[in-house]
């Protein structure tokens, strides 16, 4: 019996293992962290052995090795495993040996999980069988193990390509490549689009790649490498007023009653459309379908208005572009609340959008020297450590019929758990507002 070694016992590590299990492996499960009880009650339930706090009992010879992706290659037992001969794989890569349903693959700086779960959506309301995991938090594993699906839609990650072999999706899709994660990647933007573009290594000529052509960094790699898969590309250009017109086999399809506004959902859109049309849907049921889909918690959600100012958490824009996204969808001035974790940023392609647009800025985060530095000059700019004082801060700049955005452009670490914990506790500190 084969050993299989799963690294991380976080949702999808969870399942891995319980996947595993079920095909005949022998199963360790070993996190250098604390295991949730949660977790401990499900590993138990399977008689699955695991350890916390350590690696020491992790089998150094396994076979097969299931890693989070949040587990970067240069820490040393990554190293051991590899010189030990061990094959590495993301839960991605080991779920998909195990089904035979098609495949939708979205990775891409900004825009996954809102293009994943309208895909889904589309899919689902025209009566397709078709199941949602991934990098959204829902194990592929484990879908497979305990459902039967025609279709999967999946978000990936560059961390979960990062650790794939065989994965081979029927349309795979790269939305934007933005600086993120750079430190990850030796601050290399090519290694990072290196990485995205892992999404097509095993594609055919019968495959689908949809891309959006508008990006830089896509349209450059596209242009530089052999794509295998048949190339279909999006563009800005598609959004004709409140109408997104989509080419597809000769033709023009315009879609109306959409969604979710803003550009940066109109190129959303355009990949969600452009993936339902190849899987096989029509135009009609694809209209049917769009004006049903809610959009993303923590994404340009409006949480309430108050004294004609209305509060808006974007607190899933961890990076300096899905900011831009942001700051460039309202007409009215902007109380921007922005700061956190720092992943190598670099805030100049703000400067000009900034300068049109924000009045204010309230720096929220441990370290706020750089977000400083790059904007005092430019706007008032205050800093805290606390949501509450950063309400505080922005209603005391806000106007009549003015946006207080939080959209921090950096991760969450440095004061919350992750953005979603950010995105509450504004929410919450709003809501006391109405009070």
């Amino acid at each position: 019996m084969d050993t299989l070694l799963v690294l991380g016992a976080g949702e999808s590590g969870i399942g891995a293992a319980r996947l595993a299990k079920a095909k005949g492996y022998q199963v360790f499960v070993s996190d250098y962290g604390k295991i949730p009880q949660e977790q401990k009650d499900v590993l138990t339930a399977e008689k699955i052995p695991f350890e916390e706090g350590s690696h020491d009992s992790a089998p150094k010879d396994a076979s097969i090795v299931v890693k989070s992706p949040g587990i970067p290659d240069t820490v040393p037992i990554i190293q051991q495993l590899r010189k030990n001969g061990s094959k590495i794989y993301s839960e991605i890569e080991f779920a998909s040996l195990y089904t035979d349903a098609k495949m939708i693959a979205i990775t891409g700086t900004n825009g996954k999980t809102t293009t994943t779960k309208l895909i889904h959506h589309l899919l689902s309301k025209s009566g397709i069988n078709a199941g949602l995991a991934g990098n959204i938090g829902i194990s592929f594993a484990k879908e497979v193990l305990e459902k039967k699906y025609d279709w999967y839609v999946l978000e990936i990650s560059s961390f979960q390509l990062d650790d794939i072999e065989t994965f081979h999706p029927n349309i795979s899709l790269i939305l934007n490549i933005t600086p993120d994660h750079l430190d990850r990647y030796e601050y290399s933007i090519d290694k990072y689009a290196d990485s995205k573009f892992r999404i097509i290594e095993n594609l055919t000529d019968e495959d689908i790649f949809i891309y959006g052509k508008d990006d830089k960094v896509t349209n450059e790699a596209v242009s530089a490498k052999n794509i295998a898969p048949k190339a279909v590309p999006f563009t800005n250009e598609f959004l004709k007023g409140d109408t997104l017109e989509i080419p597809f086999n000769g033709q023009i399809y315009t879609f109306d009653h959409l969604p979710l506004k803003g550009p940066h959902n109109a190129w959303n859109m355009s990949a969600a459309i452009l993936s339902a049309l190849n899987a096989g849907m029509t135009a009609e049921d694809i209209q049917k379908a769009l004006p049903s889909f809610v959009g993303e918690p923590h994404r340009l959600q409006e949480v309430a208005e108050i004294d004609q100012v209305t509060y808006v958490n974007d607190s899933k824009a961890t990076n300096v572009e899905a900011a831009l996204f942001a700051l460039q969808s309202f007409k009215k001035p902007i109380v921007w609340i922005a700061g956190g974790t720092d992943k190598g940023n670099d805030y100049a392609p703000l400067v000009d959008t900034v300068k049109e647009n924000v009045k204010a800025l309230v720096c929220l985060g441990v370290d706020n020297e750089k977000l400083k530095n790059d904007f005092s000059a430019i706007i008032p700019t205050e800093e805290t450590q606390s949501m509450k004082e950063a309400i505080q801060l922005a209603k005391k700049h806000a106007s009549d019929k003015d946006i207080v955005l939080l959209s921090p452009a950096c991760a969450s670490f440095d004061l919350f758990k992750n953005y979603m914990a950010r995105g509450d506790e504004f929410i919450k500190e709003v809501k006391e507002l109405e009070l």
